[in-house]
């Protein structure tokens, strides 16, 4: 038993050595059109942050930026598809092997029976982090309902696009506003629209035998350009297009605060470990005047 288990120890150090993943700290050409004007979110810079382009199915879905010490995305990046707001139904949670030294594959997986997770646990969360965590719901930033196509919503269902939400947040707040986006980008947006959905932290975190595992938000956020919008919009609507956003406090009886995107970049900056040059979209998605 001694020498079996030292081989397999053997093995996947061996295997950490000579096998490197597809993450890495630059984005990928083939992920930059989930992104307004082909650019990711600047200002957000640390050694533990890696862009994740997120595969299902042999395609390119959306962007993750995701920590790989806090075992959360910071943001999820996505183009917005017009749907019904149908949930996709049973469909397994599943992890990135882009964050393991044991796959060969892009494509995100179902988690595997067994001890396999210990592969790729210390770079990512597992299903394992969430199971005692009874405080908290597993809230996707990337929703499936902003998806239409069945493969596009299916992955929204991985663990690397999964933040800890209170309930009550979850249920009552975030889950009915990404359904009025919903609805706001249907009927108002001609063209494509950007979503950025991410999360501030503050060192709170969700612990599984005494280790520090998953980091708990302290804000939710999200903002949405769309370039290309009905001018016809009523006017109730109209001033929330190109741009607009949102946020709320991860809290039991909170509020949602809804501004400007210039708004809650300089309200971020305040809030999270961003630099000064922080931006979420380029120009804040003010549409240039042609001279």
């Amino acid at each position: 038993m001694a020498s079996g288990a030292q081989t397999v120890f053997l093995l996947v150090n061996l295997l950490t050595l000579v096998v490197k993943g597809r993450v890495e700290k630059e984005l990928s050409p083939e992920c930059r059109k989930f992104l307004y004007m082909e650019t990711p979110p600047t200002g957000l810079e640390h050694d533990s942050l890696r862009f994740i382009c997120q595969h299902y199915n042999k395609k390119p879905r959306y962007v993750t930026l995701y920590n790989t010490v806090d075992h959360v995305p910071v943001y999820s990046a996505y183009t917005f598809k017009r749907s019904d707001g149908e949930k996709c139904m049973d469909v397994p949670w599943m992890y990135e092997p882009q964050l393991s030294t044991t796959s060969a594959t892009d494509d995100m997986q179902p988690f595997p029976r067994g001890y396999m997770h210990l592969n790729f646990e210390d770079a990512q969360a597992v299903l394992e982090d969430y199971g005692n965590a009874i405080l908290y719901e597993r809230a996707t930033l990337n929703p499936d309902e902003h998806q239409n196509e069945p493969d596009d919503k299916a992955s929204t269902y991985t663990l690397t696009n999964v933040v800890p939400v209170v309930p009550d947040l979850n249920n009552r707040i975030w889950n009915t506003q990404e359904d009025i986006i919903r609805k706001q980008l249907n009927n108002y947006c001609r063209g494509t629209a950007y979503i950025v959905t991410g999360i501030t932290t503050s060192g709170k975190m969700i612990r599984r035998e005494n280790i520090n595992r998953v980091a708990v938000p302290t804000y939710l956020w999200s903002a949405y350009c769309c370039a290309d919008y009905d001018h016809n919009t009523p006017y109730k609507e109209r001033y929330k297009f190109p741009s607009f956003a949102h946020y709320a406090l991860n809290e039991e009886n909170t509020d949602l605060v809804e501004l400007s995107v210039q708004q809650l970049k300089e309200f971020l900056k305040k809030t999270t470990f961003v630099d000064q040059n922080f931006q979420i979209f380029v120009g804040d998605c003010i549409p240039q005047m042609s001279s």
